[in-house]
């Protein structure tokens, strides 16, 4: 399965600059999105999440509003940087391999050290500083169980790791992207 969703950029928490750039589908980003667009922005910030190769023409029979009213929304949207852009995301199936999740307890004066590790670990997707007995959480994707087990293995080996636990991924039963 293929799906695109708009890349939105958002502000900070706190402040008025927009920076930082990600793809968000999470209903609980509306009220900072909020901050920036009025209601039938959302809705169509709304509708571009579910489908972002969605026609102009639909957008506004969805909306209700004529077409020209909707691309001067899109315009004025992508213009102030809440919508960064359009991307594709491949499903977990389509882009194949397994996936794991690595949750990472270090030594707190080494976490520069660690980070800089994991990034140069190709099979380190994405780490999420965490709270609780782990640090860190790091999602991983391989293309076969050995390549998988050699960059647990790399991990763990990364100075200022003091402890790991691997979660390997089943099956997806949410997505929201």
């Amino acid at each position: 399965m293929v799906l695109l969703a708009p890349i939105l950029r958002l502000p900070a928490a706190g402040s008025k600059r927009r920076s930082g750039r990600f793809v968000s589908t999470d209903r609980r980003n509306a009220d900072r999105i909020g901050d920036m667009t009025d209601a039938t922005d959302a809705r169509l910030i709304a509708l571009l999440t579910e489908n972002a190769r969605a026609p102009v023409a639909q957008l506004a029979q969805k909306l209700g509003l004529a077409r020209s009213t909707v691309q001067a929304r899109l315009d004025r949207l992508e213009r102030a940087g809440v919508i960064a852009g359009y991307t594709l995301r491949l499903s977990d199936r389509a882009r194949g391999g397994i996936c794991a999740t690595v949750l990472v307890q270090m030594v707190p004066a080494r976490q520069a050290m660690v980070l800089a590790g994991l990034r140069r670990i190709a099979e380190v997707e994405t780490v999420h500083t965490t709270s609780g007995r782990f640090d860190l959480a790091c999602r991983l994707r391989a293309g076969t169980t050995e390549a998988l087990d050699d960059a647990l293995d790399r991990i763990g080996a990364l100075d200022g790791v003091k402890a790991t636990e691997a979660l390997i991924h089943l099956s997806t039963r949410i997505d929201r992207g």
